[in-house]
């Protein structure tokens, strides 16, 4: 695997340990091109970095080092974990992304990702369930790496985690009731920003970002059967 070097001064002064790093964080760019993109990560102005960049030919620059807290995350939650950027490590992928031209991810981009992440799940001793994408970990304000990133092939590569293959069978459960069982599912697997017993408008918003992520050519912000099912069997 070779990885150039395009360094960032962006990132925080505190020196952390390996067993610090516990989750791997995929975003998108989410702009022009990848020149504009790491720009904007070692402009100092745009307080924003990553440890990992990958262009669309597949191409891997280290940006800041793993040691260091770069600032990829933002306001986070996942599980009992707040503010992601001091226990993960970002990985940047180039796509212009849903607020200019949302993109497929080239097979080149998604091996060099691959071969990426596994290195650094076995350097660190990272568990699969934890590599996530920014919505997972921000789904009010985030949307990607979005329902064209390849969540299931990645799984298939060892990479990430999916839920095995069933039969929907046909039963009818009171809306009120599919609210609570998953939520209290999602809740179990890591999601957070919402109340478990109150409805709010944020339910749509964490709902799309569960489809997104693994009922990608659904992403219509109802709890559905194949919703309802899949985050059973993913709890």
């Amino acid at each position: 695997m070779k990885i150039r070097v395009n360094k960032s001064t962006n990132f925080s002064k505190k020196i952390r340990s390996s067993k610090d790093i516990r989750f791997l964080i995929i975003h998108y760019t989410g702009m022009q091109s990848a020149r504009v993109s790491m720009d904007r990560l070692k402009n100092p102005n745009s307080k924003v970095s990553c440890h990992y960049f990958i262009n669309r030919n597949g191409n891997i620059y280290k940006m800041v080092d793993d040691n260091k807290i770069a600032w990829h995350a933002g306001k986070s939650k996942w599980k009992n974990v707040r503010n992601l950027n001091k226990c993960s490590i970002g990985i940047e992928i180039q796509n212009k992304g849903h607020f200019i031209d949302y993109q497929n991810f080239p097979k080149k981009q998604i091996s060099s990702l691959i071969v990426l992440i596994k290195s650094l799940l076995k350097k660190y001793k990272i568990k699969k369930c934890n590599v996530l994408g920014h919505s997972d970990i921000a789904p009010l304000r985030k949307k990607d790496p979005g329902e064209k990133f390849p969540w299931d092939f990645l799984s298939l590569k060892g990479v990430s985690i999916w839920y095995p293959k069933f039969k929907l069978k046909k039963k009818e459960i009171k809306s009120k009731a599919k609210r609570r069982i998953f939520f209290k599912n999602v809740h179990k697997i890591g999601y957070r920003f919402f109340n478990l017993s109150q409805k709010s408008n944020r339910d749509r918003k964490i709902i799309m970002a569960f489809q997104r992520r693994f009922l990608p050519n659904e992403v219509t912000g109802k709890i559905t059967d194949k919703t309802l099912k899949i985050s059973q069997l993913l709890a």
